[in-house]
């Protein structure tokens, strides 16, 4: 499985954190549209995120529940029928729920910094640390700390849980 180190955090002032993104980031911003339907899963999360009529992805990933730092640990299949895809999957293991945002990607080196409006819960900023064979998890942490310090993302901003579960709790 292809690995990563994850945070997600609360943003107070989406401008602000956008322009900070932008100037630190190589490459970006891309916008993406996504809309994430998550199923009953015996171990860790699955979802299709569909990005549009002809594109989607089914994602199978696995990291522990907290504010830190974390690796995750994560499978990505393509599909070009995802809607398809996402009534035989609700046919068949039932949705969990789903999460709509508009997400705003940038790159910097090996880490995707992901800026989203999500559906119903607000702006929240995600890191990716993408993984090589061979780079631990503490190299990854490492990365995901100095990239928080320039963007200025303090730790009480932290969240530790999947968009859909704080949207369960929401309801």
């Amino acid at each position: 499985m292809a690995r990563n180190v994850e945070i997600k955090a609360r943003v107070d002032d989406p401008s602000t954190l956008f322009d900070r993104a932008r100037a630190i980031a190589d490459d970006g911003p891309v916008e993406i549209l996504q809309d994430d339907t998550f199923f009953h899963c015996a171990i860790g999360r699955l979802k299709l995120r569909i990005l549009s009529d002809s594109e989607g992805q089914l994602i199978h990933y696995q990291r522990p529940d907290s504010t830190q730092p974390k690796e995750s640990q994560y499978c990505i299949v393509p599909t070009s029928t995802p809607h398809a895809l996402r009534e035989t999957l609700v046919h068949a293991l039932g949705a969990h729920g789903r999460v709509r945002k508009k997400r705003f990607l940038f790159l910097i080196g090996n880490t995707r910094i992901h800026l989203d409006e999500v559906e119903g819960l607000g702006h929240f900023m995600e890191l990716e640390v993408v993984l090589n064979e061979g780079e631990t998890t503490a190299y990854g942490v490492a990365i995901a700390h100095d990239i928080m310090r320039q963007l200025g993302v303090r730790d009480d901003q932290l969240v530790a849980r999947a968009y859909v579960d704080l949207l369960s709790t929401n309801a």
